[in-house]
């Protein structure tokens, strides 16, 4: 027998395939195979066995698209009124030397997920991937997290080679990609490694995928901008049981059993148990005890009342406080009796510096949440961080931000007072920063904006953060998003490195550590992106745009030349064809004098391709120290640093390669950095 519909429920996208024994249930008319459908979770889990996808293993083959094609026919991908998403809870996994893939949606920006993998000259990759191990991180193979898709299935798969000048004489690894459930790879990919590319077209593999799902109603449009949360015929028609709610999804709607009740909530009474009971016995009892006292019952349940909203605004107090990791933070902060009392501050305290929060005391705002001016009653100047919305990342950036930031004490970071843990958003204090961000200082109408002795002095100050940062501090720290935006200026215009969100501890014992890319278009590190593993030297990278920015007061994430190059590459190109004034300030062509070019080596020399060519921190502080004052000394002992580090080198006499060779080489991959910003933070 055929494909059928009687093994489950009118109305949903399914075919039963009795052909096989044990029956089989299909999603729709695709050969996908349901294996679990959740409520809980509004997921369905299928899986199909197919052959490999593989784009050939030609050096230097055009980009190869993936359309309707991809996992299996395009059935699979539903437009329009679709009830199914692809699920974050899936990954994109790509092998091969020197191969990126791009998943597509169809919005702009359209950006789903993408990765690259790299083999280096002497490597084929079979010993850096999956070949020796369980776990992939650019090398040979990458894996790639899938963000949320709000127009529900993908729309294509892109896949190209890149960089094929660097595997002439080496046998590549065949390059394929796909989508498969996080988890799955990590098992199975050891063993599809081993495969020749002839037994990978030959041999199916099952791999199962996660979809998100929800009911499309005819009541109710699938424009988000133009629906309730939930029209009620849409809550009474699929929510059926008693004890449920409707939520509004990205194309649909799904129910869910209220809070104390489980089961299948789009059934008749199918959300059983819960509180609700309890309560309902607990009042038919107080009617029964009425009888008995009526004005004596009054004078307990005010009573109880009482003790009621004074214990609930105590354990309100003290759930959010365990929720905002309160006990984590207080054992951060056990090593150092000096701040441990003082980093934890009361919200009593901050509604009195605030004035209860009032309007009066923003200092501005975004996305995000407000900032606010208050005076503690130290009579310390603040400014305190308070989010708009509870969202887990940023509750992790803002225990992260403050286990890091309790530890640094250095004139040019920022300084953070403390923390208050008793609302259900989470707020930082910091000291107060009257002038404003680096950014608002540059970008200003006008042709001129800080002067060129004050925009190195700020270089200076930033570097020295830095450099503490990377090799001073008791734990080297990564800041990963070192921006003109997170550089706040005092009174003094001295600088103040902000904005730890985002960074990391690198262990004494490791060089680096593999991430989740993340950072801010135009200042990414490429080899970051590409390979997601981060160093010191990403942030000698973001440091070398800034330093560029500086010089030009162009933007790092708009600007782009008449040959679509973006400033980064633009500015290398110049520098090297002696043709800066063309890019340049023109304030900083009048007051820059000889220190102009010495300044844009430097900054050329922090944006090197590969990461290992970047000179240190430590050793660009010295450089830029060495321009300021003009001290001659500062070279000797820069090659002093150099015998034991990195040395720096300009990029035009790098390994016998031609100014313009190397420049080429360096950034033909700009333009797919712009990709960075597609990862969630």
């Amino acid at each position: 027998m055929g494909p059928s519909t009687s093994c489950y429920l009118p109305g949903f996208d399914l075919t039963c395939d009795r052909s096989h024994h044990p029956p089989q249930l299909l999603l729709g008319n695709t050969d996908f195979q349901v294996v679990n459908i959740s409520l809980d979770n509004s997921t369905i889990r299928v899986t199909r066995t197919y052959p490999l996808i593989s784009a050939g293993s030609d050096i230097g083959s055009i980009p190869y698209h993936f359309g309707g094609d991809l996992l299996g026919g395009s059935q699979f991908f539903f437009a329009g009124e679709a009830p199914y998403s692809l699920s974050t809870r899936n990954e994109l996994v790509v092998t091969g030397c020197n191969a990126q893939a791009t998943l597509l949606g169809h919005r702009n920006p359209a950006i789903i997920s993408g990765c690259a993998s790299f083999c280096y000259d002497n490597d084929t990759g079979s010993s850096n991937g999956l070949g020796g191990g369980k776990y992939c991180h650019g090398m040979g193979c990458c894996q790639a997290p899938i963000s949320e898709s709000l127009d529900g299935m993908p729309k294509e798969l892109i896949f190209k080679w890149f960089d094929n000048t660097k595997l002439k004489d080496i046998l590549p690894l065949p390059g394929y990609t796909f989508i498969a459930e996080q988890g799955w790879f990590e098992q199975q990919g050891h063993l599809i490694m081993k495969m020749g590319l002839e037994e990978m077209y030959e041999t199916p593999v099952k791999v199962p995928i996660l979809l998100g799902w929800e009911v499309l109603h005819n009541g109710s449009s699938t424009n988000a901008k133009s629906r309730r949360d939930c029209p009620g015929e849409v809550a009474r028609d699929l929510c059926k049981s008693e004890h449920s709610q409707c939520k509004l999804g990205n194309r649909g709607h799904t129910c869910k059993c209220n809070d104390g009740y489980h089961g299948n909530p789009y059934i008749t009474d199918g959300c059983k148990g819960g509180l609700a009971k309890y309560f309902r016995g607990i009042s038919i009892f107080i009617g029964v005890a009425s009888g008995a006292g009526l004005i004596l019952l009054v004078l307990i349940i005010y009573f109880i009342s009482y003790k009621y909203k004074q214990r609930r605004s105590q354990m309100l107090k003290q759930k959010f406080f365990e929720q905002n990791r309160g006990q984590l933070l207080q054992q951060l902060v056990s090593q150092r009796a000096d701040i441990a009392e003082k980093m934890i501050i009361t919200l009593e305290e901050l509604e009195k510096a605030t004035n209860n929060f009032d309007k009066a005391r923003e200092l501005g705002g975004g996305g995000h949440g407000t900032i606010y001016k208050g005076i503690l009653s130290d009579l310390h100047v603040v400014a305190i961080k308070k989010p708009k919305i509870l969202v887990q990342k940023e509750i992790d950036e803002f225990i992260n931000e403050v286990a890091i930031l309790s530890q640094i004490n250095h004139r040019n970071v920022v300084k953070l007072y403390g923390c208050c843990l008793e609302t259900e958003v989470p707020m930082l204090v910091y000291e107060f920063i009257s002038n404003g961000t680096l950014y608002e200082h540059l970008h200003v109408e006008g042709p001129t904006s800080l002067t060129w002795d004050k925009r190195l002095q700020i270089a200076i100050e930033t570097a020295k953060s830095l450099a503490y940062l990377h090799s001073t501090a008791l734990i080297p720290i990564i800041h990963r998003d070192i921006k003109s935006a997170n550089i706040l200026l005092d009174d003094t215009l001295t600088a103040k490195v902000a904005d730890f969100g985002s960074s990391r501890y690198i262990p004494l014992d490791k060089s680096g550590l593999t991430t989740m890319v993340q950072g801010t278009l135009g200042y990414l590190d490429p080899m970051y992106f590409y390979t997601g593993r981060l160093t010191e030297k990403s942030d000698v990278y973001s440091f070398g745009v800034m330093l560029i920015e500086l010089m030009t007061r162009k933007k790092p994430f708009s600007y782009t030349d008449s040959q679509g190059d973006g400033l980064v590459a633009h500015f290398a190109t110049l520098f090297v064809e002696g043709s800066l004034f063309q890019i340049l300030d023109p304030q900083v062509m009048n007051e820059g004098g000889n220190k102009i070019e010495d300044i844009a080596e430097i900054a050329v020399a922090c944006i090197e391709l590969r990461g290992e060519e970047r000179p240190t921190m430590r050793q660009v502080e010295l450089r830029l120290e060495g321009v300021l004052s003009h001290v001659e000394h500062v070279e000797a002992l820069m090659e002093e640093f150099d015998v034991n580090g990195t040395m720096i080198k300009s990029p035009v006499t790098r390994d016998g390669i031609s100014d313009q060779e190397g420049l080429s080489s360096q950034y033909s991959m700009e333009e797919d950095c712009t990709l960075s910003k597609s990862y969630p933070r």
